[in-house]
């Protein structure tokens, strides 16, 4: 099983590579923010990082159809296959 740590970095340096602005959501005054918000060309996305085969928890998929009700994308990742295919 692949760490949520390990996918999380291997994204993040995927996307600095392809030109995303990203930035670690260490503290908000909302519970459940994803762990990334990533920005490029105008076009900003949140990704949450899960352990391989882990699913966000009720407080978490609260907080993503929130900020999809806003159009924003919210993303749940538990692979790196899959977080890079995001980021293209």
């Amino acid at each position: 099983m692949t760490l949520e740590s390990t996918i999380e970095s291997t994204v993040c340096n995927y996307a600095k590579k392809r030109g995303w602005f990203e930035a670690k959501i260490k503290s908000s005054n909302k519970r459940g923010m994803p762990d990334r918000i990533f920005h490029r060309q105008g076009l900003t996305i949140y990704i949450e990082f899960k352990a391989e085969g882990e699913e966000p928890n009720p407080q978490q998929l609260k907080r993503h159809r929130e900020l999809q009700a806003q159009n924003i994308p919210v993303f749940v990742v538990d692979n790196v296959e899959a977080g890079c295919g995001i980021l293209r």
